[in-house]
C-alpha cells in the first residue's frame, strides 16, 4: 500500500537526501508511520518482514531525521515486491519520495516487481511501468464464534513446515521457506494446517494487529476447506475482536466466505506488476498474506 503525493524534486533538497538500507530497529519507525496511515499493521510484522531481505528496506534521511521510506524485497531471481512507499507528512509534496524510489528500485534488478497500490496512486505507478492485475478488497467484521470446528484443522508444528512451505509455493510467485518459518511461529500468531488424509489441503495464519486481528494468508483447496480454516483461526483468538481479510478479486468463493462470516468490504487496493504476471494457483487463495510484502 502506498501514498506519497509527489511533485517535482527541489534540486537542493534532493541532494541533501541520504537513502540507505534501514536496520530492523530503524524500520520500526516506518511501521509506526503505516499505523498512522490506518494500514493496521500486525504487531510483530517488522520482525518477520525485515529478515526476508535486510538490504531491501530503504529510508531517506535529511540530517538525522527520517523523511521517506520504501521496501523492495527480493524473493527470488525473478520476483520482488515493493511496499511501504511513504513520506512523512511534513515533507509531502517535495519530491523526496520519488528520490527515495529512484534510489531503491534498482535493488530489484531485472525482476518482475509487484505492489499493492491505493487507488489514488494507481496512475502514478502506471507511469512508472506498472500494470494493474486485479483489485484486492479488505473485508472486516466480528465473526460469530463457531459452534463446531473441523478436527482436520490442526495447530502448526515444526513437522509441518516443509509441506506447508511447498503448499505456499503453489500460491505465491517464489519460494519463501524462511519467511514462512518466521510467520507461522511468531509471537501472537496462530497457525492452522488443514490435513486431509495426512496431506496438506491448506493453511492459514491469524495475527494481532493494531486494531483487532488480521488473517493472512488463507490458502485452501476448496471453499469448504477455507471455511474450516477460517473458523479454526478465529476460534483460536477467543477475543471477539474485529478480524480483517484481504481478498483478491474476483474470488467469488472467498467473498462468500467473508460475507457469510459477517465481514464487509471496507477498502481496496490494486495489485500491479512491472512485468509478466507471476503464475500461481489463484483458485487456492482466499486471503493474501499481507499488502506490504505480497
Amino acid at each position: 500500500m502506498h501514498r506519497t503525493g509527489e511533485t517535482a524534486i527541489p534540486p537542493t533538497t534532493a541532494r541533501q537526501l541520504a537513502v540507505g538500507a534501514a536496520s530492523l530497529d530503524e524500520w520500526r519507525e516506518i511501521e509506526e508511520w503505516a499505523a498512522q496511515e490506518e494500514w493496521n499493521p500486525g504487531l510483530g510484522d517488522t520482525a518477520c518482514f525485515h529478515p526476508t531481505d535486510p538490504d531491501g528496506f530503504f529510508t531517506g534521511r535529511l540530517g538525522d531525521r527520517t523523511v521517506s521510506a520504501v521496501s523492495v524485497v527480493t524473493y527470488s531471481a525473478d520476483y520482488a515486491f515493493l511496499g511501504y512507499y511513504l513520506v512523512h507528512p511534513d515533507h509531502r509534496g517535495t519530491g523526496l519520495g520519488l528520490a527515495t524510489w529512484r534510489a531503491a528500485v534498482p535493488h530489484a534488478g531485472r525482476r518482475t516487481i509487484g505492489l499493492d497500490a491505493v487507488p489514488a496512486q494507481q496512475a502514478t505507478y502506471a507511469r512508472a511501468g506498472f500494470t494493474a492485475a486485479h483489485d484486492t478488497l479488505r473485508y472486516t467484521g466480528r465473526p460469530a464464534t463457531p459452534t463446531a470446528l473441523d478436527p482436520d484443522a490442526v495447530p502448526f508444528t515444526a513437522a509441518h513446515l516443509d509441506a506447508v512451505a511447498a503448499y505456499d509455493r503453489r500460491c505465491f510467485p517464489a519460494d519463501r521457506h524462511g519467511f514462512i518459518a518466521r510467520w507461522l511461529t511468531a509471537p501472537g500468531h496462530h497457525t492452522r494446517v488443514l490435513l486431509r488424509a495426512g496431506r496438506v489441503a491448506g493453511y492459514g495464519v491469524i495475527r494481532p494487529a493494531r486494531d483487532g486481528h488480521r488473517i493472512g494468508p488463507l490458502f485452501a483447496d476448496t471453499a469448504d476447506d477455507a471455511a474450516a480454516l477460517f473458523d479454526s483461526l478465529t476460534a483460536a483468538t477467543g477475543s471477539g475482536e474485529e478480524v480483517s481479510l484481504d481478498i483478491p478479486e474476483p474470488r467469488h468463493a472467498a467473498r462468500e466466505l467473508a460475507t457469510g462470516r459477517g465481514l464487509t468490504a471496507r477498502s481496496h487496493t490494486v495489485r500491479m506488476y512491472t512485468g509478466p504476471v507471476p503464475s500461481v494457483q489463484e483458485e487456492l487463495t482466499y486471503g493474501v498474506t499481507s499488502l506490504e510484502l505480497g
